[in-house]
């Protein structure tokens, strides 16, 4: 019989398995494992049987291929094309290369999904280039370890994917939501950063570019420009669903990068199917893992147990929302995007028809959380990555993303609280009622 006690051991057993530094997999599969063994008398052959059909899901092509297009990019020179683009539209603004940066995230992003690929590309090319004209380090680290996480708030996202999969809700309705706070962020932090600058004589600025400039910039980076447009259009006018349109965009990608920007070759595709295999794997092991541990929460009724605990203590949605966003954006600290949603998604998702929460409302909130944890000290994935990039320790990038990460949790906040305004897109394609 489920008992409090029962469910103490089994979240000890997870944190301990975290704290050992036992892979993240690993320690979901055993928690489940211990779960069974001494609170259920159901046989672990359902284990192995969980584990199998976690894999066996045509949903994961999507986040699969958009990994492998992501990774086509990075190695060619699509990524620099789409700087170079962001550049010439904003860089002789005060603040103008931070800008382009920013623009340079959340184009990368509607191409690959992660915020973690877009930290390593657009990062790695940003914040040397903001250092060389003269960009404070606090600004550039800050500004390279927040606006990443765009790469999972514009569609396509990966958490995204994921909570349709758990939860049956449209996908193109989840990554139309994602568009308006992806636009508030990008407007907000282009504000700040002209605000910042707006007397700074220092940063070397771009002189205003002429029409050959601007023409000459959008006809070296049409190709890449065209990637989020095939996307897009080709989901949203119904012409391939969005596992087709990973797919499509794998091979234009690989076609631009090998005939048109020829910046690959064929022996070059073997190293980057390779790598993003290895990445691939990685995610469908805690896919896997996640599942399992789902398997045994759900047997357990745990997720019930806390929707009866969360109903006697909270009867406003207002409030159950505020709580979310302050759980969620703890979780976010420590788990990745892609285990807190297989793991979290299925606890909260049915207490949100107790408070009249549409479910594909709260995806929309739950992405946005989980990818602010991304850039939250003190377990923030996308602070390790910068701080590497730019040589710099944790305390000082995290002071420095403090700004960004404001913008962020306001935005947050509006979408929380004002969801007509931002379920405006999915309610118009006819994705809500």
């Amino acid at each position: 019989m489920p008992s409090l006690s029962s469910d103490i051991i089994v979240f000890l057993i997870l944190i301990g398995c975290m704290a050992a530094y036992i892979p993240v997999f690993m320690s979901l599969f055993f928690t489940a494992l211990a779960g069974f063994i001494l609170f259920t008398d159901m046989p672990l052959m359902i284990t192995g049987q969980t584990l199998l059909k976690s894999l066996d899901n045509f949903a994961l092509v999507v986040v699969l291929f958009f990994i492998l297009c992501g990774n086509i990019m990075t190695k060619g020179t699509i990524v620099k094309k789409l700087i170079n683009v962001a550049n010439v539209l904003v860089s002789f603004l005060p603040g103008g290369l931070g800008m382009a940066g920013v623009l340079a995230c959340a184009m990368f992003g509607a191409i690959s999904g992660s915020t973690v690929a877009t930290v390593v590309a657009i990062g790695g090319f940003m914040i040397p280039a903001l250092r060389e004209h003269g960009y404070p380090d606090s600004y550039s680290t800050g500004l390279m370890a927040s606006a990443p996480n765009l790469g999972v708030i514009i569609p396509p996202s990966i958490g995204m994917i994921l909570y349709s999969m758990i939860t049956n809700v449209s996908l193109e309705g989840l990554f139309l939501s994602g568009f308006i706070p992806g636009i508030l962020i990008i407007v907000l932090v282009c504000a700040y950063t002209m605000f910042y600058f707006r007397n700074d004589k220092v940063i070397i600025r771009n002189p205003p570019p002429d029409f050959k400039s601007v023409i000459t910039a959008f006809k070296s980076g049409f190709f890449a420009l065209m990637l989020p447009v095939l996307i897009f259009g080709g989901i949203f006018s119904g012409i391939f669903t969005a596992n087709e349109a990973a797919v499509v965009a794998c091979v234009y990608a690989f076609a631009v990068e090998i005939f048109i920007h020829k910046t690959m070759k064929f022996k070059d595709i073997y190293y980057v199917t390779i790598n993003s295999a290895v990445t691939s794997a990685t995610l469908l092991l805690i896919v896997a893992g996640a599942t399992c541990f789902g398997r045994f929460i759900t047997m357990e009724n745990i997720p019930g147990r806390i929707t009866d605990l969360v109903m006697s203590n909270i009867d406003s949605a207002v409030v159950f929302l505020l709580v979310m966003n302050i759980f969620l954006l703890l979780i976010g600290m420590f788990m990745d995007i892609i285990s807190a949603v297989l793991i979290i998604g299925p606890v909260i998702v049915p207490m949100l028809y107790s408070f009249n929460i549409d479910p594909l409302h709260f995806g929309l909130i739950m992405t946005v959380n989980l990818a602010i944890g991304y850039c939250t000290p003190p377990m923030g994935v996308s602070l390790f990555i910068t701080g590497s990039i730019a040589n710099r320790g944790i305390v000082e990038v995290s002071k420095s993303v403090m700004p960004f990460l404001l913008i962020q949790i306001l935005v947050l906040m509006i979408i929380t609280y004002l969801p007509d305004f931002v379920l405006f897109l999915p309610r118009l394609s006819g994705y809500l009622n």
